[in-house]
Parts: C-alpha cells; structure tokens; sequence
C-alpha cells in the first residue's frame, strides 16, 4: 500500500468513497494514482485536507512535524511540543516578537 492508499484509509476513507469525494470511479482512481500529475496530487492533498508534502512523507516524518511551524524569516523549525523552541534569528528586525 502506498502513502496516498495510507492516507485515504487514516482520513476514514476506502477506495470507493473517496473515489466519489474525488468525483471519478474507484477504477479511475487507481489508474490516476498509479502516475499522478501535479495538479491530480493537489486535487488529492485538497481532498484529504493535508498539505502536498504529506503525500510523500512517512507517518514517523508527519508525526515529527505535527507541532511545527516554519519560520517566515530563516526557514528554521519552530517547535511547540513543549516549550517553543525558537531558530536563532541573527540580524533580523523584530525579532524581539519571537521572545
């Protein structure tokens, strides 16, 4: 099983119902999802109401990732799954808002 087939099952899906959530057969899904192009896989993201990445990571990644957020400024992992944890911002006006 791949990860969209993994995906769909967590969401609450099978094959069928999401197949009609996407509004094709259950046998057109599992042609598109064989070869997908980019816009079929934001379709499928949209669907499952996850972001993009999601459909290629491993649980173990999303679940590393799930109290995080990216910092606009250097990129660097903000981490609230206890006390935030903040990137180092070094020359960067306003960083005093990240205290």
């Amino acid at each position: 099983m791949n990860r969209i087939e993994l995906l769909i099952k967590e969401k609450g899906f099978n094959m069928t119902s999401f197949a009609e959530k996407m509004n094709t057969t259950r046998q057109n899904l599992y042609a598109i999802l064989k070869s997908p192009s980019y816009p079929t896989l934001e379709k499928v993201a949209e669907a499952l109401d996850v972001p993009m990445w999601q459909l290629f990571a491993s649980p173990e990644e999303v679940k590393n990732d799930a109290n995080t957020i990216t910092c606009p400024h250097c990129g660097g992992k903000i981490h609230f799954d206890e006390e935030p944890r903040m990137p180092e911002h070094k020359n960067i006006r306003g960083k005093e808002y990240y205290k």
